[in-house]
């Protein structure tokens, strides 16, 4: 039996980049299918407002909210990642919070700023990492310190996260783009929901899974290298 896990485990290590993309791939279609209809939830009880200005302010709140969340399940992810093929605890924390960041920012702002404008919709760019620093700070800390606690207090836990947390990372995220968009004014996206699924699957499983799996595993796998070298 412990064979066959190490098999396992061997065959998940040995996948390639693409191969990574496509095996988180069904993970992201079903969380951006549902992030659309918890949208579609928050659309339906906005109607009784009946004033857009509000709408915008009530979504970018939730945008806000949702991408804190992201950074706490990205951050967890990445460190986990890259403990699972090296132990560097100083590499690891850089490697996590600077993919977090980067990739972060990528799918909720980036590329949702960029679909936004081919769209036709008048985007303003916005960064928290830059405007509400102090806000952000403490979910990157502590998503940090979460993927610290799993990855050396809780084995039997990492695996059954890494399944688990994939797919609300994603969920998160694809919310986070979503009230991205609505916030600046896009509150018929349901006119065009098939464009914006499509989108947000390009949008998050991309920036997702190189945040959770692809940088940390390349950066973890070259220190590993180095370090059989060294000895």
């Amino acid at each position: 039996m412990n064979g066959h896990r190490e098999n396992i485990c061997c065959a998940k290590h040995n996948l390639t980049v693409i191969g990574e993309l496509i095996n988180h791939l069904p993970y992201a279609i079903f969380s951006v299918a549902l992030s659309l209809a918890l949208l579609g939830f928050t659309t339906y009880f906005s109607v009784f407002q009946n004033n857009n200005q509000i709408v915008c302010k009530g979504a970018g709140v939730l945008f806000h909210i949702f991408h804190y969340i992201h950074l706490v399940f990205a951050a967890t992810g990445s460190l986990l990642s890259y403990f699972h093929f090296a132990t560097q605890l100083v590499r690891g924390i850089v490697v996590s919070v600077g993919s977090t960041i980067t990739f972060c920012v990528l799918s909720d702002m980036v590329l949702p700023y960029i679909g936004g404008r081919l769209l036709g919709i008048d985007m303003k760019f916005h960064v928290c990492f830059y405007h509400e620093f102090w806000a952000v700070f403490p979910f990157l800390a502590v998503g940090v310190l979460n993927g610290f606690i799993i990855s050396r207090y809780h084995k039997q836990l990492q695996t059954s996260y890494l399944f688990f947390s994939h797919f609300t990372h994603i969920l998160v995220s694809s919310l986070a783009s979503a009230f991205f968009f609505v916030s600046h004014g896009f509150s018929n996206w349901y006119q065009y929901c098939g464009v914006v699924f499509i989108f947000l699957i390009i949008a998050v499983v991309v920036p997702c899974s190189l945040s959770d799996v692809v940088v940390p595993m390349v950066v973890a796998r070259a220190d590993k290298k180095n370090e059989k070298h060294k000895a």
